[in-house]
């Protein structure tokens, strides 16, 4: 009995570890996040370099507007998709944010900065930096739009396999549904417009007239359009062609170089 009394008591203790060590779990939460974090950094840089300062003023302008303007559906089609911003209901008015009264083409009274709005409100409507574009993007793909000192200057470009001129002066169908939107564009203003065509340089062997002619006669087919777009013809202050002098492009023979350029034109001082 007492050899059993005497007998040493050996304690054994069991330590339990659940999820310790590189089998937990939170360190791939962190991860994840790090993963989202780093994904939406390199998604920021890539815009930063993909965009345009006027795109990404557009960006930021649709998280922030500034110009209240409602925007309807025509419900029509073709390339605009029935939109149309146009019709004296669907614009805000002065005061709220809509366009500034109209500068006079004869210049009698304007208003620099007045002039200077309107016209970035309009190029606005183009382009969408407002937040929305009044073109779709096969059609956006055709136009470059700057405000320069003579006014605001929009280009109408072929890209390769897409023209927007068929053989000769004859319109194709995108020309003549971006004209119609330009000519309603520009009746919200009474503002001259030029007119200038430019075309690529083309071998001798295969011009079959020149390119002075070839210009001339598409500026004044976007004349012709415009006219129908119910433009007086009084606004229309010149139609001239530059045949292969201005390219847009490097190379003179690029498709970029067939355009019609399209000027809304500042008030005279």
């Amino acid at each position: 009995m007492a050899a059993h009394t005497n007998a040493p008591v050996i304690i054994k203790r069991v330590k339990k570890v659940s999820g310790g060590g590189h089998h937990g779990g939170a360190w791939k939460v962190a991860y994840a996040d790090f993963v989202t974090a780093m994904m939406a950094f390199f998604m920021l840089m890539w815009l930063l370099n993909a965009t345009t300062e006027k795109q990404r003023k557009g960006i930021a302008d649709y998280f922030s507007p500034t110009i209240p303007v409602t925007r309807a559906s025509g419900g029509g089609d073709g390339a605009f998709g029935g939109d149309s911003v146009f019709s004296e209901e669907t614009l805000a008015q002065n005061g709220q944010g809509g366009f500034d009264s109209p500068p006079d083409d004869s210049g009698a009274g304007v208003d620099a900065a007045v002039e200077a709005r309107t016209l970035e409100r309009l190029e606005d409507m183009l382009t969408g930096n407002s937040g929305e574009s009044m073109i779709s993007d096969p059609a956006r793909r055709h136009i470059v739009t700057e405000i320069t000192d003579e006014g605001l200057m929009i280009e109408i470009f072929d890209l390769e396999g897409e023209p927007v001129f068929t053989e000769g002066a004859e319109p194709t169908a995108l020309l003549i549904d971006l004209v119609a939107m330009l000519g309603r564009v520009f009746a919200l203003v009474t503002n001259g417009i030029a007119v200038e065509g430019h075309v690529a340089a083309r071998p001798v062997v295969v011009a079959d007239y020149s390119g002075w002619d070839l210009s001339a006669e598409r500026a004044d087919r976007v004349r012709e359009l415009l006219e129908a777009e119910d433009i007086a013809p009084a606004r229309i202050k010149r139609v001239t062609g530059h045949s292969d002098r201005s390219p847009a492009a490097r190379n003179p023979m690029a498709a970029r170089n067939n355009r019609i350029v399209l000027i809304l034109l500042r008030a005279p001082r």
